[in-house]
């Protein structure tokens, strides 16, 4: 799956101060590295059906098996370890003489700073590959899938290092001249092979906090289809940074991959329609989704035209980035294989006459794709209205709007329910009178 910087900040994946983003519900990791190796897995899901349907495999096995997870290894470990490799190069000659004589004691007494040193980062030194060796241990199981026992079995070999056993041997007891050796020789020898390790590890850590998020929040891992023919189905979906989120039931049928969603401002279109997005890109990264079920075809990507914004700098209005951004969804809708468009309130930037002539064009266009999965949104009543009464047109498209109620006394309620249907709700200027605009207009300066 291939998504671009806008349909990330238009899903609200990651967030520039890092609060009230997805990244945030997904991180579970127990180190810096494992969480630049998650942030990376979530920006470059798999690119193939087969590596994805592994990746869930992986992170399905942790999801059952937390437990086997080292204790260890903590974020410090791997910080400790860069520092120490950071002086590898620094190394001109090895611990000989009377520097091997001193017994510990000595040592301390005479290089109180280095002594310490050695035996901190020689302790975190051991805990990584102690806790490395019991990641490696796990490969032998019969239950565990094939991507995990590559990684795995990637550790077991680079544990085969000569010196992997005297220093995960390490204990307070070594003598300190034992450890000066080893310190040497850890520095000029194992500065490669630490570092392929931690690569594994960040791997295996980034595939773990998928699954203790999955666990944590209750989601269920949904089921993956090739991308052919396109299907997605849900069943419960639900927006995960909403407290109280409404879950939404919906299924593309295999003819129908359109769909058109009406409603009032602020009713809950946009809402649900980052609730498939976020749905769709969780799934595409192999862990569990917020739903109670959900079907989904390999996507090819995803594609938001939700948050469009003008660039005054190179003299861009927004009705230009509108088009900018609706050029290139055609340009990726050329290709054959499927992606989910999620367009919002489209040529906001325009006035109504143009919006409807824009909005109906690019229906029409859409429609040409089957391959793919499209939802829009809009307020243009006459839109929808005019493609319902299209005999061959509606047959290919999913009618649904979602719910205002409206008091005799004019008072509305958004319940957030998502029906068959088109919605004739107009209560934009319900909304201004009720928040006091049209009586401060009308007031005259004291």
């Amino acid at each position: 799956m291939q998504n671009d910087k806008t349909t990330l900040r238009d899903l609200s994946i990651f967030t520039s101060d890092g609060s009230g983003d997805v990244f945030a519900l997904v991180d579970h990791t127990t180190t810096h590295a494992g969480r630049d190796m998650l942030r990376k897995h979530i920006q470059h899901p798999p690119d193939s059906y087969e590596k994805l349907k592994e990746v869930q495999e992986a992170i399905k096995f942790w999801a059952a098996n937390v437990e086997l997870w080292p204790k260890m290894i903590l974020n410090g470990t791997l910080v400790m370890l860069d520092k120490f490799f950071e002086s590898a190069d620094n190394l001109s000659t090895p611990p000989t003489g009377i520097t091997l004589l001193l017994n510990s004691y000595f040592q301390k007494l005479l290089h109180k700073q280095e002594y310490f040193y050695t035996r901190f980062s020689l302790s975190h030194l051991a805990d990584f590959l102690n806790g490395c060796a019991q990641l490696a241990n796990i490969a032998d199981r019969t239950d565990v899938p094939a991507l995990l026992k590559r990684e795995l079995e990637t550790i077991k070999e680079e544990l085969k290092h000569r010196l992997t056993a005297p220093i995960a041997a390490i204990t307070k007891e070594t003598k300190y001249a034992d450890l000066m050796q080893l310190d040497y020789r850890a520095r000029r020898e194992l500065k490669h092979t630490v570092h392929r390790l931690i690569d594994s590890y960040s791997r295996l850590d980034a595939w773990r906090s998928m699954a203790i998020a999955t666990n944590v929040h209750g989601w269920i891992f949904p089921e993956l289809l090739p991308a052919s023919p396109v299907c997605l189905e849900t069943a419960g979906l639900s927006h995960p940074l909403l407290k109280q989120p409404v879950s939404y039931d919906i299924a593309f049928e295999q003819d129908r991959n359109f769909l058109l969603l009406t409603g009032a401002n602020m009713s809950g279109k946009t809402t649900f329609m980052r609730a498939l997005g976020v749905g769709a890109l969780l799934a595409h990264v192999g862990m569990g989704v917020p739903a109670r079920a959900m079907r989904v075809s390999f996507l090819q990507g995803i594609i938001t035209n939700m948050q469009v914004e003008d660039n005054i700098l190179r003299g861009e209005s927004y009705f230009f980035a509108e088009v900018q951004r609706m050029k290139q969804t055609a340009e990726k809708l050329l290709k054959r294989e499927p992606h989910l468009v999620l367009m919002d309130e489209l040529f906001k930037g325009t006035n109504v006459h143009d919006a409807y002539e824009c909005t109906r064009a690019v229906m029409d266009g859409l429609l040409h794709h089957p391959n793919h999965l499209m939802i829009i949104s809009t307020h243009l009543y006459e839109v929808a209205q005019q493609f319902k009464a299209d005999n061959v047109r509606n047959k290919e498209i999913l009618f649904y709007y979602f719910v205002t109620t409206m008091s005799t006394e004019g008072e509305y309620k958004f319940t957030y329910e998502l029906k068959s249907g088109i919605s004739d709700d107009r209560i934009g200027y319900r909304i201004l009178q009720k928040e006091g605009v049209i009586d401060l207009l009308n007031r005259n300066a004291g």
